[in-house]
């Protein structure tokens, strides 16, 4: 029998300790690392005879590329890299209530129509995993359900119906009696995903696991679980929001900046083939602090729209709000038109800032329009129609480069854009119909997005601008 031993594995990056500490000496995280069981082999846990272990030249390796399983939903096939690979194994996370169980319900509806897959369901009964199906219109005879969270049983059932598609619903309750440990610790995720690793491998056989998450965002558990599984998906966006965004952190057969956009709706989970047209759909009127930006989520542009309001208040402290922007790039920018506007000061003004959608801009494409936005919503000046900003804020003012200039370009164009606020010296091409203006400064484009009319020895300070 193997001896067993005791380490400490840090949730947050996965480092192991001999000793329990209150900080990680890896990652410096405060009160992460956590007991975990781990068994020694013995020497000759090798079986004898066995042919010894020879390293082959990598171009003697067989090209060999399996088949993709093709989902009928465009969206899933694009952030899973073109479609599910045989023996790959899946984690999508997602806050409670998101839409995981549900967005793999009709997964396994699309591949139990010309196949058979194995649901695994830990945390809800037989009946309330069939009235889902029900609602979600997924009823298939393909579709095999397993309530179970007893880890050999699972592995059994795969083995033994060798599925096109297996789903583990959630890796947080499965056990393995080998291990110490309640469901949900350390040891047993850790475990459990590694042998689901190997079975996957071995029969070829694609697992999907469900992995919730912490509050902080992450997936619950040792930050290893997202090192094993082959592929990270994290389901986005607000409950009360109709928009779902699929997006992979981690993919070991695509591209890991892919999203996948996906509408709620009362009979689930449906995909949004163009998310520009839906987002600018929804769209409020022209109004004072409304502007449209561009940014790129993967391989994709999308034209969202920001939203902006300034308020003047008596409280000592102001407030910076920023949903779907990070608060510091807001600070940022609001220090920035200080410095470079004259006149303009919020150093009593409350500033809230939202992007419409439940969308989360993370890329600094979207400064200037954000800038805008709120310069036009401090002049009660609505952004003229058709017209899309696009780059990135400098702190001397500068309107700097962005990459992907040209996609860009040609998304905004093909939604009725028909003006554009871009970087100097941009060399993309530029669509027919789209009028496109360099600026260099952000002083440049507030006097080219709201133009005023100019008289003899005023220029450009007509418009409130600083001329340096």
């Amino acid at each position: 029998m193997p001896k067993a031993s005791v380490t400490f594995v840090c949730t947050e990056c996965g480092g192991e300790s001999l000793r329990w500490a209150g900080q990680c000496p890896h990652c410096r995280a405060w009160n992460t690392l956590q007991e975990f069981q781990v068994r020694k082999a013995t020497k000759d846990a090798r079986p004898r005879g066995a042919a010894p272990v020879r390293a082959i030249a990598l171009v003697d390796m067989a090209a060999e590329d399996a088949p993709r399983t093709r989902l009928a939903w465009g969206e899933l096939n694009r952030v899973l890299g073109g479609g599910i690979v045989p023996g790959s194994l899946v984690l999508i996370g997602g806050e409670p209530g998101v839409g995981k169980s549900t967005l793999l319900m009709h997964a396994a509806a699309q591949v139990a129509a010309a196949g058979k897959v194995l649901y695994v369901s830990g945390e809800e009964s037989g009946q309330q995993v069939r009235m889902r199906a029900q609602r979600l219109r997924a009823l298939e005879p393909g579709i095999l359900l397993l309530a179970e969270t007893d880890l050999d049983a699972i592995c059994e059932a795969i083995a033994a119906e060798r599925p096109n598609l297996a789903i583990v619903d959630s890796i947080q309750t499965v056990t393995d009696a080998g291990f110490e440990g309640s469901a949900g610790s350390v040891t047993q995720v850790r475990e459990s995903a590694a042998r689901l690793m190997r079975l996957a491998k071995d029969t070829g056989v694609p697992v999907f696991l469900v992995g919730h998450v912490t509050k902080e965002g992450s997936i619950a558990g040792p930050r290893v679980l997202e090192h094993i599984v082959d592929t990270v998906l994290y389901l986005e966006g607000d409950r009360r929001q109709e928009l779902r965004l699929l997006r992979a952190t981690k993919n070991r057969f695509g591209s890991a900046d892919e999203i996948g956009v996906f509408a709620m709706g009362e009979t689930g989970l449906e995909e949004v083939a163009d998310p520009s047209a839906a987002m600018l759909a929804a769209a409020a009127p022209t109004a004072p602090g409304t502007a449209i930006v561009t940014v790129l989520e993967g391989t994709r542009p999308l034209l969202v729209e920001v939203q902006s309001l300034v308020n003047k208040t008596a409280n000592a402290m102001v407030r910076r709000v920023a949903n779907g922007i990070d608060v510091n790039r807001l600070h940022m920018i609001l220090a920035v038109l200080e410095r470079r506007l004259k006149d303009t000061s919020f150093a009593q003004k409350d500033v809230f800032v939202s992007v419409a959608g439940g969308i989360r801009i993370t890329e600094p494409a979207a400064d200037l329009g954000l800038a805008l936005s709120i310069v036009s919503n401090e002049l009660a000046r609505p952004m003229p129609d058709g017209l899309v900003a696009i780059g990135e804020l400098g702190l001397t003012g500068e309107v700097r480069r962005v990459g992907h200039l040209e996609r860009r370009l040609h998304e905004a164009a093909r939604h009725g854009m028909t003006r554009a606020l871009i970087p100097t010296g941009s060399r993309a091409g530029r669509p027919a119909g789209l009028d496109t203006v360099e600026v260099r400064s952000v002083a440049e484009a507030v006097s080219a997005a709201f133009p005023s009319p100019i008289r003899s020895g005023m220029f450009i300070k007509e418009a409130g601008l600083s001329v340096s």
